[in-house]
């Protein structure tokens, strides 16, 4: 099991931060230009989530659903996502990358196939939102013989029985989300959100990102004073369409998005 996530959230911690997990989709608007994308995203972020594109994201808002329309319709293949995962792991050798998205896509070529291409493109893990704790067995033998970190989602209404399977299942971290809902949607109260990560500490050592309605430098803030890494989805995705004519502004405003994110993490966790 590659060793890289754990190396980066212990480097945060040495760092008195928290990390920066940021996500984009693969091919959104169209893949050389989603390959730049992603590529300055890597400059700023700790984590870099790699949306697989898919057409029908149910856990995801409109703005995350847009973008693997606009991903599908310019015609964005699970091979596309795996060039793009490898040539920022050529770039970026101590980056975490981590594969997000639904169980139909490595269904569709064979959990095998898509565990050895993934790990072969320099992966350290995956999410799949769709597969549960309970559901492991669908995935664990392909992604264990890969050396593929099990990324797993947790929630508001996870009981305390369903923490502890998860904590023995995943490896890699936790995604606490932070609300009972879609991607881009409010983040839930700071101080709940708190409580709630504490108790999955009670569970489980592994470091706990929280993610869903991250969208202001003052709420990654809030989050990276007691949580060992904050995910931002939809804030930096929404950068894409505003400037879908123009590719050096949509560039400039990731940048811009991700800095101010990058510069939120300085605070101690807790």
């Amino acid at each position: 099991m590659s060793d890289r996530l754990s190396q980066i959230f212990r480097r945060c911690k040495q760092e008195k931060r928290s990390a920066l997990v940021g996500y984009l989709t693969a091919g959104d608007p169209d893949v050389p230009t989603a390959e730049k994308l992603i590529l300055a995203l890597a400059e700023q972020v700790d984590i870099l989530e790699i949306g697989m594109p898919f057409s029908d994201p149910m856990a995801d808002g409109p703005v995350i659903q847009a973008a693997s329309e606009r991903a599908l319709a310019a015609g964005t293949s699970i091979n596309d996502v795996f060039t793009i995962a490898k040539n920022i792991r050529e770039t970026y050798p101590d980056l975490g990358i981590v594969l997000m998205g639904y169980a139909n896509v490595p269904y569709t070529i064979g959990f095998d196939s898509f565990s050895k291409q993934a790990s072969e493109s320099g992966v350290d893990g995956v999410l799949m939102v769709d597969i549960p704790a309970e559901e492991n067995s669908i995935c664990e033998e392909s992604l264990k013989k890969y050396n593929l970190h099990r990324i797993l989602l947790l929630s508001p209404t996870s009981t305390d029985e369903r923490i502890k399977l998860a904590a023995e299942v995943a490896s890699g971290f936790i995604y606490y989300v932070s609300l009972t809902g879609i991607t881009g949607a409010d983040m839930g109260e700071a101080t709940a959100v708190k409580t709630q990560v504490e108790n999955i500490r009670a569970f489980s050592d592994l470091p706990i990102c929280v993610g869903f309605g991250i969208k202001t430098p003052e709420q990654a803030a809030q989050v990276a004073s007691f949580a060992d890494g904050v995910v931002v989805g939809s804030h930096f995705v929404s950068q894409v369409p505003q400037h879908l004519d123009h590719s050096d502004v949509m560039l400039s405003s990731l940048n811009k998005a991700a800095s101010e994110m990058s510069a939120a993490m300085t605070k101690i966790p807790a």
